[in-house]
């Protein structure tokens, strides 16, 4: 039976495109849907575009192989097509002794997971490449950068075009009827419609559980809890301190308030962890105090007043307060034909690509 589309993407954040890249690099039609006037209006568009070199991820998992595989993808494909990065490196520091032992487990879990460029650092060293750092020790991340992530997502949106795919945007998933032989799949918007697809591929992020609960026949029980992980972040105002970014070592939940100077210049600090009842992008004022106190573990130096509220991000976690992280879910058995992404939060936009190429491999078209 004939389909309108070998693929069909749900979510035109950075993973979803590069699911619908992938895809139509190997020849298949191919549209991804954005409920959105634009591509990466979620989380995508809300986070610390940094590229992750893969130290702190459990060996083999799909967040150490997506990260690493991903993270090597990336800056090909930034070089390729002319767009901004910064391999600047990064420092992860202990500022007291007692912390050490968490860059060694780092060290060891970064040589597992392949990674290159780590190089263990005493205080000295650290402090001959950023000299208005705390610490005691550090381990140096080469391959650790930033890069413009909007930069990246409208490449993609050019490359599944010159592949012959298509992003339409303003078109919100309403729901789907897989059957044996293909998935029905209705859409919103100001042209409503129904078509089909041979694969339904679901990137929704935030809205990932809730796009599961639309495909009919999809259980209730294979679709993870959400928990939604606020992250606040802090500019900074005045001269950038550190050339790299600067990491402590991670805590439980996430990866710890850290440094980075963007493309532009501009410091800031974030994100933290805050677990919400529903998405809340305003930054409390008020969580100023906890981020100097946070901050100046690292740099003695930041002057009072000079942080300032900038933005937050929600992060769609599959563990609450208190439990450990788990490792991102793809399903592509639960129902014929669908392949649904869940909890696809840092990394993924690091290993975006190698995602998209793992969909497109399990879509055996």
């Amino acid at each position: 039976m004939s389909t309108d589309f070998d693929a069909i993407v749900v979510g035109a954040g950075s993973v979803g495109l590069a699911c619908g890249y992938a895809l139509a690099r190997q020849g298949h039609s191919v549209a991804v849907l954005e409920r959105e006037r634009r591509v990466g209006a979620g989380i995508s568009s809300r986070n610390s575009e940094v590229i992750h070199a893969g130290l702190h991820y459990p060996p083999g998992s799909l967040k150490a192989r997506f990260c690493v595989d991903g993270r090597r993808l990336l800056y090909e494909f930034l070089d390729r097509h002319n767009l901004a990065f910064n391999k600047c490196g990064k420092l992860i520091v202990a500022t007291q002794d007692s912390e050490l032992a968490a860059l060694d487990a780092l060290a060891a879990r970064g040589e597992a997971n392949g990674v290159e460029g780590v190089t263990r650092l005493d205080a000295a060293q650290a402090l001959a490449l950023e000299p208005a750092l705390r610490t005691v020790g550090a381990l140096h991340s080469a391959e650790s950068g930033v890069f413009d992530a909007h930069g990246f997502m409208d490449a993609l949106v050019g490359e599944i075009e010159a592949h012959g795919g298509v992003v339409v945007l303003n078109s919100p998933f309403l729901g789907a009827t897989p059957s044996a032989s293909q998935v029905e799949v209705r859409i919103g918007g100001d042209d409503p419609s129904t078509v089909t697809t041979r694969r339904l591929i679901l990137s929704g992020g935030l809205q990932a559980q809730d796009m599961a609960g639309l495909v009919q026949g999809f259980p209730a029980d294979r679709i993870p809890t959400l928990h939604y992980g606020k992250g606040s972040y802090f500019a900074l105002t005045g001269h950038a301190p550190f050339q790299r970014l600067i990491y402590p070592p991670p805590i439980p939940g996430a990866l710890g308030i850290h440094y980075r100077r963007d493309l532009g210049g501009q410091a800031r600090f974030g994100p933290d962890l805050e677990f919400v009842d529903a998405p809340d992008y305003v930054v409390d004022p008020a969580r100023v105090r906890y981020f100097e106190d946070y901050v100046r573990r690292f740099w003695p130096g930041l002057p009072d007043g000079a942080l300032t509220p900038d933005y937050a991000g929600i992060r769609p976690k599959l563990h609450g307060p208190g439990e450990p992280r788990p490792d991102f879910v793809i399903d592509d058995t639960t129902q014929p034909g669908v392949i649904a992404l869940f909890g696809i939060e840092s990394p993924g936009l690091t290993g975006s690509l190698a995602i998209g190429e793992h969909v497109a491999g399990l879509a055996r078209l």
